[in-house]
């Protein structure tokens, strides 16, 4: 069931990096400005804050199960319309139906799977949500790789890949998990709390049973029964979540939400190809090392899964925050030590017109990557150089690209142990169970915006700020997040919903 439920999360991780390889397409063919460029791959999460605020409530009315049938159609819908856009504005509308199913996918997916598990196995249960997303990661980065192979290649495929149209098979491929999800979902049973909590008390002991088990689910039911009693005591308002017997709780989630974003995941997972590219290895090269970013991303959240419930919740998120930081550091490192020159036999890989344009850089030395830039800017003009910007990388710049390639990894190891899988499954454990709905939708909402806010930003920070900088900065977000976490952040594995709901109750 929860492999099933969270393929709304695969189809999360994959819609979120297939536009990764897409960007360096549509870059020139739309000419779009480094803020247009932020806003089609950021556009989606403005729809996903509004998705999630609403998710929860409108789960807890008609179903966790009919509202992911709902998201499975959107994801299908954004697929087949973002793949025939014509037109910048067609594509960000077509992306941000993307993003209303992302955002409740998000949601409901550790909500849903939290109230089907028993309390021994939640926390592996619901990161595998978090597996599902990692896994529509590695699938979009691979098929990208694949598909741009296919354009180059001398098979029949080729005929049909062209360099216009090759970012237009990368979005459309994302119909067929999605019509797979659709369908898988008639096999997923409502969730036992829901119905017990709209009064259909007989089938929601036959789910649990069904699900832990006679002897488990006759002794679970006392426990949903008394919590639902206490739910049904008042109606649920936002300005519950203000209460002091919440307040942490609430202070707790919303900290583990925005430092899951502030961090840069998004950023990285993105513009993974665009990173690689900056650090000059060219543009096949780049998508193959995004390949093992999702690689490593698949393989560190199955550590995750096995140590959860093992170690723990705390010792995670700790751990992964500090070695986000030393590899945002390294990543930071790498850059700062690149410069970047043009000779007579680079500019032959360019065409004539632009040879004599840059002609005046020839034999000048660069020491980072703004001035580089700038001075390209001002003699190919704002369109040639976005044109030619992979080219100007590739042959202008000096560097050691394996640092910043170990410092990526490193980042995607290190965030796919802890802050992937391990905030949800804590946020989806803090809150009371009259609460849920609304405390991850509240939650979910400020954690889409702060992931909006990155991604938007991102290509103005690398021109603006530079790609040092651009890292530092989120390396210095991780070491303030773990400052905090180590004073504030309690441990809940092991214990039952009802159990954790009693120890802040009394706390």
């Amino acid at each position: 069931m929860a492999v099933i439920v969270s393929m709304g999360g695969f189809l999360f991780g994959f819609d979120a990096s297939v536009i990764s390889g897409v960007i360096r397409f549509i870059k020139p063919q739309f000419d779009l400005t480094d803020l247009e460029l932020g806003w089609v791959v950021s556009s989606p999460s403005v729809s996903a804050m509004l998705s999630m605020l609403g998710a929860g409530p409108v789960s807890d009315r008609f179903g966790r199960k009919l509202v992911l049938q709902v998201v499975a159609i959107l994801y299908l819908v954004s697929a087949i319309s973002s793949a025939f856009a014509v037109g910048f504005p067609m594509l960000v509308a077509a992306r941000m139906i993307g993003g209303m199913a992302f955002g409740a996918a998000l949601v409901l997916g550790p909500m849903y799977i939290s109230e089907i598990a028993p309390a021994s196995n939640r926390g592996r249960l619901v990161s595998v949500q978090q597996l599902n997303i990692v896994l529509g990661f590695s699938a979009a980065y691979f098929s990208n790789y694949l598909i741009l192979q296919g354009m180059e290649g001398t098979t029949s495929i080729a005929g049909l890949i062209n360099e216009e149209n090759v970012w237009r098979w990368m979005l459309g491929i994302e119909t067929v998990p999605a019509i797979l999800f659709f369908f898988l979902m008639f096999a997923v049973p409502q969730s036992p709390r829901w119905l017990y909590a709209r009064g259909r008390k007989e089938e929601a002991l036959t789910v649990l049973g069904r699900l832990h088990g006679e002897q488990n689910a006759s002794e679970e039911i006392v426990d949903i029964r008394l919590a639902v009693r206490e739910n049904e005591a008042t109606t649920v308002h936002f300005r519950d979540l203000l209460v002091p017997s919440l307040r942490y709780v609430l202070l707790l989630a919303l900290l583990l939400g925005v430092l899951q974003q502030i961090t840069g995941v998004n950023a990285i997972y993105f513009y993974a190809t665009t990173i690689f590219e900056k650090s000059g290895i060219g543009a096949n090269a780049s998508f193959a090392q995004a390949v093992w970013v999702g690689l490593i991303n698949v393989v560190f959240t199955l550590v995750a899964m096995y140590l959860i419930d093992k170690t723990g919740r705390r010792p995670l998120l700790l751990t992964g925050l500090a070695g986000i930081a030393l590899s945002m550091c390294l990543t930071a490192y790498g850059f700062s030590e690149a410069t970047y020159s043009l000779t007579a036999d680079d500019l032959a890989a360019f065409p004539a017109e632009q040879q004599e344009q840059l002609s005046m850089m020839v034999g000048e030395v660069y020491e980072d990557d703004i001035s580089f830039k700038r001075t390209s800017k001002a003699l190919l003009g704002v369109s040639g150089q976005r044109q030619f910007e992979p080219l100007l990388l590739e042959h202008g710049i000096t560097m050691n690209p394996y640092i910043v390639l170990f410092g990526i990894l490193g980042f995607v190891a290190s965030f796919a142990v802890s802050l992937g899988p391990v905030m949800w499954v804590m946020i989806s454990e803090l809150f009371p169970t009259r609460l849920r709905g609304l405390g991850l939708s509240v939650t979910g909402f400020l954690n889409s915006f702060v992931s909006w806010l990155v991604q938007f930003v991102f290509p103005w920070e690398l021109t603006t700020l530079g790609n040092t900088y651009t890292y530092l900065l989120y390396g210095l977000f991780a070491m303030i997040g773990f400052g905090l976490l180590l004073k504030m952040l309690p441990e809940t594995k092991g214990k039952t919903l009802e159990e954790i709901e009693r120890q802040f109750a009394s706390s």
